[in-house]
């Protein structure tokens, strides 16, 4: 066996690797990037999100953030508006382009997960979920 066989880290990049090229590919016809869809999933499940509150929730930095927000916004999928209670806050809401895709991105992200788990045993699906929650 080579060493890279017994490596984690490798492991898990390679398997990284290949569900993020799918999932690209699978999003490229709509014009967004896996992480341009979690940011949109993620303000779907809550509008008026923050900034900061997208970030913590999807564990992204701020500068990484940001410029995910500003290309959602300039590609129409999102708008950015002040808060009432305090108008330095800035809140992201889905547009109706956005509102219209998420349903597919759900079907996308949903088909790709049947990819990737198909070989496993539904035990082995639950197990791998949880321990890939517990290395988080």
């Amino acid at each position: 066996m080579a060493q890279y066989d017994d490596c984690i880290l490798f492991l898990l990049s390679k398997a990284y690797q290949k569900a993020f090229g799918n999932f690209k590919r699978r999003l490229q016809h709509y014009g967004l990037t896996p992480v341009q869809s979690l940011v949109l999933m993620t303000i779907s499940e809550e509008e008026g999100l923050s900034a900061g509150d997208i970030g913590k929730r999807l564990v992204l930095d701020y500068a990484t953030l940001s410029g995910v927000l500003d290309r959602l916004a300039e590609g129409g999928w999102i708008v950015k508006g002040t808060a009432e209670e305090d108008k330095r806050l800035l809140r992201i809401y889905l547009t109706p382009k956005a509102k219209e895709i998420t349903e597919v991105i759900l079907r996308e992200r949903d088909a790709l997960n049947e990819d990737i788990l198909r070989p496993l045993k539904q035990e082995e699906k639950l197990l791998l979920k949880r321990m890939l929650r517990d290395l988080q």
